[in-house]
């Protein structure tokens, strides 16, 4: 009897240890497979630029419990932009988090052609943003935060420099805090109720015939 009580105890051994080890098998592929569609804008042809990535502890009884938040700038390239700051356990969590949140809240950007219509200063916290508008062929002028949301609206040339705080977050708002600022000529004039003018193009002079 105690020889198979022995050889039943060691069967149950035997079993739970695969288990165990399936167990553990899934709890690294949950960690470290990272979504196909993380990096990319979804259905709709989007831009979306990582930002910035930030990690957080938490000191717990076990140990330190860690967390990712991710601040990401979409945008259609067509005058649309958004930005949101997604947070979760994982990094490619955050991104996705924060790309869907972007999505739903892109707001529409007056552009003139390649560029600004004019411009345009704008303030959030200590960040201070400057955008004037540049020549086509000129490119984009400017820091990589600021790039990455000029990029996202579908603006090709401009000038832009900052002039104050170097944080990220701070950073993106206030050139998206500029970029809704801006009018277009044709905004200014129906919001006054004016009508515009169409100026004629001066015809050449014709030439003399002796």
């Amino acid at each position: 009897m105690a020889d198979i009580e022995k050889i039943e105890g060691g069967g149950g051994a035997e079993e739970q240890q695969p288990q165990q080890q399936q167990r553990g098998r899934r709890r690294r592929k949950l960690s470290t497979d990272v979504p196909e569609n993380a990096f990319e804008g979804g259905g709709e042809e989007l831009a979306e630029k990582v930002v910035y990535i930030n990690r957080s502890a938490k000191v717990v009884k076990g140990g330190r419990r860690f967390n990712f938040s991710a601040l990401v700038v979409v945008g259609d390239k067509k005058g649309r932009v958004g930005y949101a700051l997604g947070k979760a356990g994982e990094v490619a969590d955050a991104i996705k988090r924060g790309g869907e949140l972007a999505r739903h809240q892109m707001l529409p950007v007056a552009l003139k052609d390649a560029t600004i219509p004019h411009e345009v200063f704008s303030e959030f916290g200590g960040a201070k943003i400057l955008l004037r508008p540049a020549s086509p062929g000129t490119g984009i002028i400017a820091g990589k935060t600021v790039r990455a949301v000029l990029e996202s609206a579908g603006i090709r040339d401009i000038l832009s420099k900052s002039l104050g705080s170097k944080n990220a977050a701070n950073v993106v708002k206030a050139t998206l805090a500029a970029l809704l600022s801006l009018r277009t000529r044709e905004e200014i004039y129906k919001a006054r109720g004016i009508a515009i003018k169409k100026v004629e193009t001066p015809k050449p002079p014709e030439a003399s015939v002796n």
